[in-house]
């Protein structure tokens, strides 16, 4: 399936490169006021190399770029790199681009891109290892001259560029590293990006102004402002009566009565998937017990329990009734076609006799109780479909108490190990990305399993996915990448739910809205409506 083809005319193809490149250059008719935009990201911190969240890479992608950009088919474009090619096996030079200048009017070099390096790899320490695992494998980092930088891995790194289409790039200090308290307690953020940070509330506001001297031309808007509204619908509220121009993460449900009301609504395929992941480690799990309330052993360490409720689990109603048709059932981390997808797994149809069958094998043949966590309002159906899982489960005897929550409390709770079994989401630039982090072994040092929250280890999937991330990308590449997600799989550390799709819901004001399968919700990609 070709991502998002649906959605999107090849013809914006250009345009989205521009825009997400920098900023579309505005045209004098073009330019406006300020630009108000209802989000459902919570930034989280001002540090862009701390925590490796889709909503910290969106908004703080404004004030920070990167080496390398993604496009809308996933492919890399330059970004702050003009330029980049291997050496040999174990070495990269990339060209930088000349004439960049940070917002404190400070001249982007080489040096900004080793100082960005050696703090994510050398100084952060933050939760679930952050941006680490993109340069764990970086041996030495030197610059021959400004505009040139020559790494050297530990091995061969055939996907590095790939990796620094995630790092924002930071300007170097006078001295040591900035501390991300430093950062969160006022230091102005310092990037090249097309605007200038203004002012920041957690959890309520980001307030942004326009970089004049941006490189890659004028920005559109003046002035930004992201109002953090967390719940959809208010969201839809918001965008209904005028109060913002742009609001992200609409509900299918409610496409309709938005389009009913004159706004305009933006559509594509999800680069992500959204899942139920188990804790496969510990010996006992909070809110998982008998039918009398008494504890039991962990059922999700038998693979047969993991089975029986993937059989149990009705993906068709989740993308058909929840999501109204904006979303693809799933079997794997990407939708099928994509580079590293497997064409052998597909969604299956609910088998609830089957299901029943193995949990009496495994020795649960009435079932249990469990509480089911998640976040609310985060994704796309998400609530809905915490009680839509409960409902299929239920028809096998495992009776589940939906646990909605707010993504920060959610996620607070889930560090801590507050929970059994868990839907969650994730997104990533590559198929092997996401098996990375999402269901490789956890190992701090090799920077893998940092979403792993449920702790699977499979020695088996760890070697093939080695060995795929070690081939140059290609179709031999994909091709492995595809026989680990078929052994994993098989497995049953998670259950693919769907890849849902992104909606925006936009206003008068805006002339056209050009999203990416990445999900960022950004003023570059937003146009001012003609006069």
């Amino acid at each position: 399936m070709k991502l998002g083809s649906p959605f999107r005319p090849r013809l914006l193809s250009a345009l989205l490169i521009s825009i997400f490149l920098g900023s579309a250059p505005a045209t004098p008719a073009q330019e406006r006021g300020e630009l108000r935009i209802a989000t459902s990201y919570k930034l989280m911190t001002l540090d862009p190399q701390y925590a490796n969240l889709n909503e910290n890479t969106s908004l703080l992608s404004h004030i920070y770029e990167r080496l390398v950009y993604q496009d809308e088919d996933l492919e890399l474009k330059p970004g702050l790199a003009t330029s980049w090619r291997p050496l040999s096996d174990t070495q990269w030079a990339f060209k930088l681009r000349d004439e960049v200048r940070f917002h404190d009017g400070s001249a982007f070099d080489a040096d900004d891109v080793l100082y960005t390096i050696e703090r994510i790899r050398d100084f952060l320490k933050p939760p679930s290892g952050g941006f680490r695992s993109y340069v764990s494998g970086i041996k030495s980092v030197s610059a021959p001259d400004p505009l040139t930088v020559l790494i050297e891995t530990d091995g061969a790194v055939p996907n590095l560029p790939l990796s620094f289409s995630s790092i924002f790039v930071m300007n170097r200090p006078s001295e040591g590293f900035e501390t991300t308290e430093d950062l969160n307690a006022g230091h102005p953020p310092n990037g090249t990006g097309p605007y200038r940070f203004e002012s920041w509330s957690s959890g309520e506001s980001l307030r942004l102004a326009r970089n004049d001297d941006y490189w890659g031309g004028k920005p559109a808007w003046s002035k930004v402002t992201f109002r953090v509204i967390e719940n959809p619908a208010a969201r839809v509220a918001a965008l209904s009566t005028g109060e913002v121009d742009v609001a992200d993460a609409i509900p299918a449900r409610d496409v309709a009565s938005l389009k009913e009301r004159g706004a305009r609504v933006a559509s594509v395929g999800a680069a992500r998937v959204n899942f139920v992941q188990f804790d496969v480690a510990r010996d006992t799990l909070p809110g998982v017990t008998d039918k009398s309330g008494e504890p039991i052993a962990n059922p999700f360490k038998n693979p047969l329990v993991r089975r029986a409720l993937t059989l149990a689990t009705d993906r068709g109603i989740l993308v058909d009734k929840i999501l109204a048709g904006y979303g693809t059932a799933a079997a794997q981390v990407f939708p099928n076609g994509l580079p590293g997808t497997s064409a052998k797994l597909l969604p299956e149809a609910p088998n609830y006799d089957e299901a029943k069958m193995l949990l009496a094998k495994a020795g649960f043949p009435d079932g249990f109780n469990l509480v089911l966590a998640g976040p609310a309002g985060r994704y796309p159906g998400d609530a809905e479909s915490l009680q839509a899982v409960a409902q299929s489960w239920a028809r096998i005897g495992v009776n589940a108490q939906p646990a909605a929550a707010p993504f920060s409390v959610f996620n607070t709770k889930r560090a801590a190990g507050d929970y059994g079994v868990w839907y969650g989401g994730t997104s990533g630039e590559a198929v092997d990305i996401i098996l990375h982090t999402l269901l490789a072994s956890p190992d701090p040092e090799r920077g893998t399993g940092a979403l792993n929250f449920g702790k699977y280890r499979n020695e088996a999937f760890d070697a093939m996915l080695a060995r795929a991330e070690s081939i140059a990308v290609g179709p031999e590449r994909n091709a492995a990448l595809a026989q680990a997600t078929e052994l994993v799989m098989a497995d049953q550390p998670i259950i693919p739910l769907y890849h849902f799709h992104h909606i925006v819901g936009y206003g008068s004001r805006i002339g056209s809205y050009v999203l990416h399968p990445r999900g960022w919700t950004t003023a570059m990609q937003t146009l001012p409506a003609m006069e």
